[in-house]
């Protein structure tokens, strides 16, 4: 599984990161987890809005930091 956190770089974005990564370590998944901070790369998503969450290549949460259970249930944990 490979997921991406799109985002400038703001502090909503950086939250979003760490709740992530909190999730996937206390989980101990095998996961990619990347931060993506590029305009043209974020674009490719279509979004307009961040923070955003990629799982898989498909958008699942955009425009807000996501608590740890939303993180999960986007993981199917």
């Amino acid at each position: 599984m490979e997921i991406k956190v799109l985002g400038p770089g703001c502090s909503k974005c950086k939250t979003t990161y760490q709740v992530v990564e909190k999730v996937i370590k206390e989980n101990n998944l095998d996961v990619k987890l990347t931060k993506v901070e590029d305009i043209m790369e974020m674009m490719n998503y279509n979004i307009m809005t961040t923070p955003a969450i990629v799982v898989d290549e498909v958008v699942k949460i955009k425009g807000k930091v996501p608590t740890e259970s939303e993180v999960k249930e986007i993981l199917g944990i």
